[in-house]
């Protein structure tokens, strides 16, 4: 208990500067996501969307995922995406694709954390690390592997997949996704730092996403809460111990959902702001 207050004192008074940085860098992770969501309707054949009305659709269908249950998002973004002219089964089915492939990234990613524990990382969770991408390259290089794989995972999530997915795109939005989300684990990693905590970047990035993944599997909890942090810690404690762990995994959570929420509220405003001017009886 002594630990964990003095790192209560630690989080009081975070270095001001990495802090900024690290919110920066997240937000630019989210707005790079909310462009690749645009590129994923334009592959399905919905119109090409404006950068500010991807991010703003993006962002605020995002806080959707705070309420039980992983289809609000979904059914967000396919209403906020209607009033752009793109049809509903393109947008929810564009959502439900970002969502596949971005897993498939942060488990990447996140797949260290998962086999291996803290670094340097042991040779057996190297190895899964490098099984994880074979599969992964089998899959998108064998034409009926990637339709069985691709049906499943549509059959999960109750809707059927579009015609026009093929490997070479999801291939390509696989890739954009992994930008984004080594960009969240490094800020991540900046964050710990502000509050003198430290971590591999490689390793903090991989537990980062390792948790992500955890808490975004179990259906229960909106937005991962308690589950992504659970996790975070236990990837977390053989390196700072149980007490930092835990500080900085409510941290991260508070960072994280202040992040969203606020640009998204701000995006909403706006967005209902635009629709009274358009229609006056709406104001």
């Amino acid at each position: 208990m002594a630990e964990l207050r003095e790192w209560q004192d630690v989080l009081a008074r975070p270095r001001l500067v990495p802090l900024s940085a690290a919110t920066l860098l997240l937000l630019a992770s989210y707005a790079l996501s909310s462009l690749i969501w645009g590129g994923v309707v334009t592959g399905l054949g919905g119109p090409r969307l404006a950068a500010r009305d991807a991010v703003s659709i993006f962002m605020i269908a995002n806080l959707g995922r705070y309420v039980p249950g992983k289809v609000w998002s979904i059914a967000g973004m396919a209403a906020l995406a209607k009033g752009k002219g793109i049809p509903v089964a393109v947008s929810a089915t564009s959502a439900v694709i970002m969502q596949g492939v971005g897993l498939l990234a942060a488990g990447a990613i996140g797949l260290g954390a998962f086999a291996g524990g803290p670094p340097p990382l042991p040779r057996w969770g190297l190895t899964g690390v490098g099984v994880a991408a074979g599969l992964l390259l089998l899959v998108l290089v064998v034409p009926s592997l990637f339709r069985r794989v691709v049906a499943l995972w549509f059959r999960m999530v109750r809707t059927s997949p579009p015609a026009n997915l093929t490997a070479k795109l999801v291939l390509r939005w696989l890739l954009q996704l992994t930008v984004a989300w080594v960009a969240m684990g490094a800020s991540f990693w900046i964050v710990a730092a502000s509050l003198g905590m430290e971590l591999s970047p490689v390793y903090a990035g991989s537990a980062f996403a390792a948790a992500y993944v955890a808490g975004y599997l179990m259906l229960f909890a909106p937005a991962g809460v308690g589950v992504r942090e659970g996790f975070l810690v236990a990837f977390l404690a053989p390196e700072l111990g149980s007490g930092p762990a835990t500080v900085l995994a409510i941290a991260v959570r508070l960072w994280m959902t202040a992040a969203e929420v606020i640009p998204a509220a701000a995006l909403w405003a706006f967005h209902q702001r635009s629709l009274s001017q358009l229609d006056p009886k709406q104001g």
